[in-house]
């Protein structure tokens, strides 16, 4: 999980996997829609590669690679342990907010009752 992590915390790799969503690409293609020097875009390839993140299919002399999934489902399983804990503070916040709209709206119509 950490070589995951730190694979994704590099903007031009991250860069690379958001274009990798829409389909497989050449180190061309690649290095042509992120503006980017082609020995860059390869070795961000190799650390992607080397986390397991994508996987590289050769073809005559052109090197296409594409996601993998397994590390998103990985991450994907991660996250999704935490869920229950947002889900606990969202709770709570959500009360927290309807107590104040509650306090808010109580001096309101006590402000109006005096105005009155």
């Amino acid at each position: 999980m950490k070589t995951l992590w730190t694979a994704l915390t590099e903007p031009n790799r991250l860069h690379i996997i958001e274009l990798l969503r829409g389909g497989p690409l050449t180190v061309g293609e690649i290095t042509d829609q992120l503006g980017l020097q082609q020995p860059q875009v390869s070795k961000h390839l190799k650390v992607l590669s080397e986390a397991g993140i994508v996987e590289v299919q050769p073809q005559a002399n052109r090197r296409i690679y594409r996601l993998r999934r397994e590390p998103f489902q990985e991450l994907e399983s991660w996250l999704y342990s935490f869920r229950h804990l947002w889900e606990e503070r969202f709770d709570r916040l959500d009360n927290y907010l309807l107590e104040i709209q509650g306090t808010e709206q109580q001096t309101s119509n006590r402000i109006e009752e005096n105005n009155v």
